[in-house]
């Protein structure tokens, strides 16, 4: 266990490493961060101040090989908007996007388990059909189209909840309303196949013959086995859906990692894009890495080598 852990860090290193590279100079392909963050009157003298004082006016190697040293140090430079360290702005914004994240994820795994398992009970009945089709539509609904189509009916039209914003519980509904369809919708469907093909094996069968409750089978017996694939496919959600919340907090007004880099980007603020990619980056790394120690939990007959 502990050599597939040092495996697979040592190939997350090298994959940061290479995304390290490619962000540095994507990002400066986009154009001066002078033309966006100085005013539009800005005499060259203050352009070339600018410049001289962010590093930007020397050698693009020069400025990569000055910003690789002072990663190594564990500085990922100054905000060139805000002038406040980008790795500080990075970590406090990523407690609300991982705190927004999980909490749908939560919700997410206990519907889908606890519908998908029922609805496995008897395939093909009215409850099944309807779980389908419902699940294959929200997993199938483009989430900017949703966050748009729920501000404008509960926040417009119903009045009930704000439109954007941070704060109490009533900001927290739209987003997660949101967020929750899609991976609800993908997750289910494993589920529910998952214990079809348990529900059907020898030992089930055998349960149902000792006399043990249909409650006891579905959730404690065949749920276990059906469990390694829905982990899966709860892991590859997660994933996604940390990097989809750029979207979604930009729509709510979240301040979080996503709405932090949009405005980066837009503003060419590159040590803050480079920090929320680079801190991005080792989430999800570390999210790998868990997915797979629970595959062991889960079967204690996985080895990996």
């Amino acid at each position: 266990m502990f050599y597939f852990i040092g495996k697979r860090a040592f190939q997350s290193l090298i994959t940061l490493l290479l995304l390290i590279i490619a962000v540095f100079f994507l990002a400066r392909l986009t154009g001066d961060a002078s033309s966006v963050l100085l005013p539009v009157n800005a005499d060259q003298a203050l352009v070339d101040e600018f410049r001289a004082r962010n590093g930007l006016d020397r050698p693009m190697l020069e400025q990569f090989v000055t910003f690789f040293g002072n990663l190594l140090q564990g500085d990922l430079g100054t905000s060139l908007r805000k002038g406040q360290p980008a790795l500080d702005m990075v970590l406090q914004a990523y407690p609300v996007t991982l705190r927004l994240a999980f909490t749908t994820m939560f919700f997410v795994i206990v519907a889908a388990i606890t519908i998908g398992s029922l609805a496995a009970h008897r395939p093909g009945g009215i409850f099944d059909r309807a779980v389908t089709i419902s699940s294959l539509t929200a997993a199938s609904a483009p989430d900017f189209w949703v966050a748009i189509t729920a501000i404008l009916l509960f926040s417009v039209q119903l009045r009930l909840l704000p439109t954007s914003g941070y704060g109490g519980w009533e900001y927290w509904v739209l987003p997660i309303l949101v967020l929750v369809l899609r991976p609800f919708g993908m997750l289910v469907q494993v589920v529910r196949a998952s214990m079809i093909s348990a529900l059907s094996s020898p030992y089930i069968r055998t349960a149902r013959i000792k006399g043990m409750s249909e409650r006891r089978i579905i959730f404690v017996h065949a749920l276990r086995n059906a469990l390694l694939p829905s982990v899966t496919v709860a892991g590859d959600q997660m994933v996604g859906m940390i990097n989809g919340l750029v979207i979604i907090e930009s729509i709510f007004g979240f301040p979080g990692i996503g709405k932090l880099m949009i405005d980066a980007v837009l503003s060419r603020d590159f040590p803050v894009v480079q920090a929320s990619i680079f801190v991005t980056a080792i989430v999800i790394f570390i999210l790998f890495i868990l997915i797979d120690l629970i595959y062991v939990a889960l079967d204690p007959r996985i080895r990996h080598t």
